[in-house]
């Protein structure tokens, strides 16, 4: 007869790997649940303190919400780098590859800027909240009828000098590969110069690059698993991205492009296009451009 081996959790064995993953899994939970509290925490003061700041000189609308941005970023262990520089001109309209809904708190986070932002975002718990405060033009991409309207909203605020943020793809990418511009937006910053305030829009490039994850550079599957494509729910992701931290984004920007009144919109999309695939293929290799 063979004798019975009896194994304790503490000698080793298959029972003790399986309660420390369990173990993990319990306090990696735990932690998130406890930074979600923690962001609610601080967001509904912030708001109230924007809402003063929208209705009052007393205090500028772009502290808040770079503010929110920055502190949220450090709860979701996300890590943002700057290559290069920001351009000074106004009026200006930066022009960006989308992955994640995540672009929103990186970009926010590094400069007073306002977001091109789809409609169903309004929606949104705490993000379309904040979208509104740091006054977004919300446009709505499926109704062509709608596209002057929505142009003219731009081109007023690129008048007034806010810098405004474009994802001109139209919609989120995997982080592998940037998909064709779409043009039709890039004509309020020809509008803006209907205004008579400005000789030029200027429009910069910028290339949002996921690179790693956890210290490890991201392979293709990997980076199209962390970005948000589609329909996917914001909380699914949201863990996806919480399980992956740190996370380390890079933001390139690129050579400023004067657009003139006269100037064509769609070479000048292509332009800015060329600009973003190139910056994006060249930080995904990890080389300079």
């Amino acid at each position: 007869r063979r004798n019975a081996v009896s194994v304790h959790p503490s000698q080793g064995g298959r029972i003790g790997p399986q309660r420390g993953a369990d173990q993990g899994l319990m306090f990696s939970t735990f932690r998130f649940v406890i930074a979600i509290l923690v962001i609610a925490l601080y967001t509904l003061p912030l708001m109230v303190v924007q809402e003063i700041a929208l209705r009052t000189p007393l205090l500028s609308d772009r502290i808040v919400p770079r503010l929110w941005h920055r502190l949220t970023l450090r709860m979701l262990g996300v890590r943002v780098r700057m290559e290069g520089s920001p351009a000074k001109d106004r009026p200006l309209m930066i022009v960006a590859n989308h992955v994640s809904w995540l672009d929103i708190l990186v970009l926010g986070s590094l400069d007073g800027v306002h977001f091109i932002a789809k409609s169903e975002m309004r929606k949104w718990p705490i993000l379309g909240t904040f979208a509104r405060q740091q006054r977004s033009v919300f446009v709505e991409r499926e109704r062509r009828r709608s596209s002057p309207e929505q142009a003219r909203e731009i081109a007023e605020r690129l008048a007034d000098g806010d810098p405004m943020v474009l994802f001109a793809e139209g919609t989120t990418g995997d982080g592998n590969r940037v998909l064709p511009f779409k043009s039709t937006l890039f004509g309020a910053a020809q509008l803006a110069l209907a205004s008579d305030r400005a000789d030029s829009v200027t429009l910069q490039p910028v290339a949002l690059i996921y690179v790693s994850k956890g210290g490890l550079r991201l392979d293709r599957r990997e980076r199209a698993a962390i970005s948000w494509i589609g329909d996917t729910d914001l909380l699914p992701n949201l863990i996806t991205l919480w399980q992956s931290r740190p996370i380390d984004i890079a933001v390139r920007y690129g050579d400023p492009i004067p657009f003139l009144a006269k100037g064509d919109r769609k070479t000048v999309t292509r332009e800015a296009e060329a600009q973003v695939r190139a910056m994006l293929t060249a930080g995904l290799r990890g080389t300079e451009i």
